[in-house]
């Protein structure tokens, strides 16, 4: 069966209590609409990041219950397909990134998606790589923002994690009945859920490397 969740229906951090928008039931195909990172705060390059409001960055879709899902099973997770828009925006932040001592002030850039190339300008142009930057279950205890990454999965922005890719399935740990997970990447993502049941065993003693 498949199913749709629009953009609208989002979580801003992941804990063990939430509310599912949707309840599946494992191989069903579920259509996410995602948010970009800013929440659609930036359209233009007149917008800064440093004048948005930071806590509304990150947002995730969902989130959704896999009908019997327990603590012990494997959730898997595989991405069909990421279908960005036709814009992106790359942001620099004084105090941020890879050229930390180098900007002074912050920068916003759009830039053109298509036919599966990024043009950031006339001379500067490369094969997109869509993927799915924040994908989680609820935790069993804590709640992390979605800015945050763990066993839980959350904020990975893992360029492989998208589909037909490596990553294109990603594993998570049950941690309670009816797992719940939510997903931001793209404008539009394609997954498949289904649990993998696993036996309890003993584990046996071992020393960890260099011990």
């Amino acid at each position: 069966m498949t199913h749709r969740i629009s953009r609208d229906e989002v979580v801003w951090a992941f804990g063990p209590d939430l509310v599912p928008v949707l309840e599946v039931e494992p191989g069903d195909v579920v259509t996410f609409e995602t948010n970009d990172c800013f929440t659609g705060q930036i359209r233009s390059e007149d917008d800064l990041v440093t004048s948005i409001d930071m806590s509304r960055i990150n947002s995730a879709t969902g989130p959704v219950a896999v009908k019997g899902a327990e603590p012990g099973d494997s959730l898997v997770v595989e991405i069909l397909d990421v279908r960005p828009i036709e814009w992106g925006v790359a942001t620099l932040i004084p105090g941020f990134g890879q050229l930390i001592e180098q900007v002074q002030s912050p920068l916003t850039r759009l830039f053109e998606v298509r036919d599966g190339i990024v043009k950031m300008n006339d001379r500067v142009s490369f094969p997109a790589m869509p993927m799915v930057g924040v994908v989680g279950v609820a935790t069993d205890g804590e709640e992390l923002s979605n800015g945050l990454a763990g066993r839980h999965g959350g904020n990975l922005d893992d360029h492989w994690h998208g589909a037909g890719a490596r990553g294109s399935r990603s594993w998570r740990p049950c941690r309670g009945g009816g797992r719940r997970g939510c997903r931001r990447g793209g404008r539009r993502a394609r997954s498949r859920a289904c649990r993998r049941r696993s036996r309890r065993r003993r584990p046996r003693p071992s020393a960890a490397p260099g011990t």
